[in-house]
């Protein structure tokens, strides 16, 4: 079992001023977060793109090559790669470097993202979201097979007979695919046996269960097996301290700045306390409390997924960087090896 962490960079103000630190603080924060998780023998670190003022990642390779320099061990992924918006050759070259700079800890996790702002910045319709994803998929992965490729399709020059370089210290290099919940999306990962990671943010985990199961059953109908082409990943919000009010008190105005802020773009409900104290009960989407409410609320989606690695975002919008270290000490002391140790479980790896 893997157990760690991912961020979005979040660069938020209130009430839409001057964010509260820097962006060059905000990055510095960041790469001590990193280090300090790999300190702790946390299994993972993400970082997710976007192309927006409220989050500072647009690059994730790049941060994570910083964060590379300075850890050990700690395995470092994107979450998400916006593939449908970039350049497969690119994204590969980038992680490819990644992984040997770090000597064999790069990761991709590859998604079409939750916000389109990249759509229209780099020259694409978003009426082509689904085949865009689903083409730049397939040179994803045939770059990582092979040095040399042919390869052609409607969204992008063809390939003739060329290298793509450098060549990434790990064969293969991993590659997750991150869904929201969409059936065609599950079953994509599971018919290329690739690991899936899956995006639980709100309401009770139990409703994705069947998704997992599709998944599941598409890996095996293509003859996929083994921990590497069937393995689940489960992404969520969480915040922790010391106590379960503290956690809430600390995590809730960031919360619901982010949250509303997103949901006046979407035409959501703005969010209340209430809801939000609903979503950290026993079978909510959230994973703020104390570190024994976090571990119990592990468990208990661990029994329904057999997941094999689950990552917490740790802040949804900016939180002061003394909360956020004090958070990742109890979620890498305290909260994971309980966790570990309850499910028999040492560290997984793709």
């Amino acid at each position: 079992m893997e157990i760690g962490l991912f961020s979005f960079g979040d660069l938020t103000a209130p009430a839409g001023g001057e964010p509260a630190v820097s962006a060059r603080q905000r990055l510095d924060d960041l790469i001590e977060e990193i280090v300090l998780a790999d300190q702790l023998g946390l299994d993972v670190f993400g970082l997710g793109e976007h192309h927006r003022r409220d989050y500072l990642i647009s690059a994730p390779a790049v941060v994570l090559a910083a964060a590379a320099a300075r850890t050990e061990r700690i395995r470092l992924t994107s979450a998400v790669s916006v593939l449908s918006s970039d350049d497969p050759v690119r994204v590969f070259q980038a992680f490819a470097t990644l992984d040997l700079l770090s000597h064999g800890r790069a990761e991709i996790m590859a998604g079409r993202g939750s916000f389109t702002e990249s759509f229209p910045l780099f020259g694409y319709d978003l009426r082509d979201y689904d085949v865009l994803f689903a083409e730049k998929l397939d040179l994803l992965l045939r770059l990582r097979d092979d040095e040399r490729i042919r390869w052609s399709g409607r969204h992008r020059p063809s390939i003739d007979g060329r290298g793509v370089y450098p060549r990434p210290l790990q064969q293969p290099l991993p590659v997750w695919i991150a869904v929201g919940g969409t059936p065609a999306s599950v079953v994509r990962a599971g018919t290329l046996g690739l690991p899936l990671a899956v995006a639980i943010i709100g309401g009770m985990p139990e409703r994705f269960v069947p998704l997992v199961d599709l998944y599941r059953r598409a890996a095996a109908e293509a003859g996929h097996a083994g921990p590497a082409a069937t393995a689940v990943g489960i992404n969520a919000h969480g915040f922790i301290a010391d106590t379960s009010q503290a956690a809430a008190d600390a995590a809730w105005p960031a919360h619901f700045d982010t949250m509303g802020r997103i949901g006046r773009e979407r035409g959501w409900p703005p969010p209340t306390r209430e809801h939000f104290e609903r979503e950290r009960e026993p079978r909510g989407a959230l994973f703020v409390g104390s570190p024994q409410q976090v571990i119990d609320k592990l468990l208990f989606l661990h029994e329904l997924f057999g997941y094999q690695r689950f990552l917490m975002q740790m802040t949804v919008g900016t939180m002061p960087h003394a909360e956020v270290m004090r958070s990742i000490e109890l979620f890498g002391t305290v909260v994971a090896p309980a966790v570990r140790k309850a499910t028999g479980a040492g560290a997984w790896q793709a």
